[in-house]
């Protein structure tokens, strides 16, 4: 599905990650540590290539990065659905509309496509809220609504940027609730964060493979986590 081989990315002349070597298979879990400014992000953003490796080779579903044309690239990511940490909306676009660009984008907005929008949001808990604007919403709000934007084309994939780093622990729990329903249902799921509870929470419900990023490699984490 997305696997890496030998891949490196150099930054401003220096060298971020290196020597990276590993798989996301469909319907696995895993978590990404490491402390800020280590690489999580962009290590994420090559995995749905928004950047391209400077060493070693990336592949999304069999292809390596480096074939993909524009089409190519916008293809993959329908793909993988990404929960970005900063949760970007269109401030003069409701709930909904926000989270159904991704299918208008994709020429599926049809009469079924809409359906599903109303079962999506039921299931993040947002259909009191359809009709508001992103500016309206709390932080768990805003984080549920990028989760269902993320996975409104049905991906194979869901990359997730600290997506509690912002909430509550009551709230981080619902999104991980989701996460894991994703996950059963065989998506690949991947979570960058920092908040070593929500890992031990996830490790008690599922088989979460925990990676840290050190010293600019992504390593096996220890059984500590």
């Amino acid at each position: 599905m997305i696997a890496f081989d030998n891949v490196a990315y150099s930054y401003g002349g220096g060298e971020l990650l290196t020597g990276i070597t590993l798989a996301l298979a469909p319907g696995s879990f895993h978590f990404l540590t490491g402390p800020s400014g280590a690489g999580k992000t962009t290590f994420l953003k090559l995995c749905y290539a928004a950047l391209r490796p400077t060493g070693g080779e990336v592949r999304l579903f069999d292809r390596s990065v480096f074939a993909l044309d524009r089409d190519g690239v916008a293809a993959a990511r329908r793909r993988i659905g990404v929960v970005h940490q900063d949760c970007q909306f269109l401030d003069h676009l409701s709930v909904a509309d926000n989270v159904a660009l991704p299918l208008t984008v994709a020429g599926l907005d049809g009469q079924a496509a809409r359906r599903d929008l109303a079962e999506l949001l039921a299931w993040v808990g947002l259909t009191h809220r359809a009709e508001a604007r992103p500016p309206e919403l709390s932080g768990g709000e805003r984080q549920r609504a990028a989760l269902a934007r993320a996975v409104i084309v049905s991906p194979d994939a869901i990359l997730a940027d600290e997506p509690t780093g912002n909430v509550d622990w009551e709230m981080s729990q619902r999104l991980l609730t989701l996460l894991l329903e994703l996950n059963r249902m065989g998506k690949a799921v991947m979570i960058a964060t920092h908040d070593l509870a929500l890992i031990r929470s996830a490790k008690s419900q599922v088989q979460a493979r925990v990676l840290r990023i050190s010293n600019r490699r992504v390593q096996l984490a220890g059984a500590d986590l």
